[in-house]
């Protein structure tokens, strides 16, 4: 099996060591457009083989996509950052022009790779991947709710004073701070709802701190987040290389599933070896759908930016 990861900034190197740890693959590949710094770190990972006992083959290219031919998955985490002053608009029309650029120049040598989006505003950018690639909706998946859902587990885990891992909680809609919905009614401990240990001051507060959990991030360090964002991505390859069938929250595009058509959005998927497989209904309560269908509203409105490109 093949991986290609574009992008070798703290996040794209952060889910590359992690499936290369995990053994996920022969062969990985980090693509990045700055010279030398994909092969530096492919080079400083694969100094680590031989502490941390994995035998996955790490390549470093700049911008040389030839080498990431025949990939199986490609996880892209290229583009920029907001910068202050910035608008959205003048965000979304740098990352446009990047995230199309990386699909085309991938499929040219990798018809067949399912592909992950992690960079911003990633609900849109997964969205313009699939317009612009024309590729089965199965094989474009969104990271956005796996690493949200991953944030609401913590938030619950250090209220409930548990192990995050004994945690099964999801959150839908956007990838963003207004846009996100951390699903607390449907949240368990071991299969007993949370809310059952709660107060609703503690549910409001974690539903709160859930939804600013990157903002928070980059107040404290400075920089948007890259631990889990890389592991986030990584644990999505994993599903699809050994074929889990596992449950994520993912961006993916809806065909009326939740009431929503012609969009991408976060909504629990099964992810296998197809890419994602299938949309589960978590049959939303009333005030729940209508959040769902805020959020994306506010998702298209950032779509509609893509016309004016």
């Amino acid at each position: 099996m093949k991986v290609t990861v574009v992008g070798a900034g703290a996040v794209g190197a952060t889910c590359a060591d992690n499936i290369a740890r995990k053994e996920l693959c022969n062969e990985l590949v980090l693509l990045d457009i700055k010279e030398g710094i994909a092969e530096g770190k492919a080079q400083d990972m694969m100094q680590t083989a031989t502490l941390l006992g994995f035998d996955t083959k790490i390549t470093g290219s700049t911008n040389d996509y030839t080498k990431t031919a025949n990939s199986d998955v490609v996880v892209i985490t290229s583009g920029l950052p907001r910068k202050p002053g910035m608008t959205r608009e003048e965000l979304i029309g740098v990352n446009a022009g990047i995230v199309k650029g990386v699909c085309e120049n991938i499929l040219k040598h990798s018809p067949n790779a399912i592909i992950i989006v992690i960079s911003n505003p990633m609900d849109t950018m997964t969205y313009l991947a699939l317009q612009s690639t024309g590729l089965p909706k199965n094989r474009i998946i969104g990271m956005g709710g796996t690493l949200d859902s991953s944030r609401f587990k913590y938030q619950l885990s250090q209220h409930l004073g548990c192990s995050p891992s004994d945690l099964n909680a999801v959150v839908v809609g956007g990838h963003g701070d207004t846009t996100m919905i951390p699903l607390i009614r449907l949240a368990t401990w071991n299969s007993t709802p949370v809310t059952n240990f709660l107060s609703a001051e503690q549910q409001e507060k974690i539903v709160k701190d859930t939804m600013v959990g990157g903002a928070t991030l980059t107040a404290l360090i400075g920089t948007s987040a890259w631990y889990a964002p890389g592991a986030a991505g990584a644990a999505l390859v994993e599903a699809i290389i050994r074929d889990e069938k596992k449950l994520f929250t993912c961006c993916v595009a809806l065909d009326g599933e939740y009431g929503q058509k012609d969009i991408c959005l976060g909504v629990p998927v099964i992810i296998g070896k197809n890419g994602w497989e299938k949309i589960i209904d978590f049959k939303l309560n009333e005030s729940e759908q209508a959040a769902f269908n805020k959020s994306a509203e506010a998702v298209r409105s950032m779509n509609d930016v893509l016309k004016t490109l």
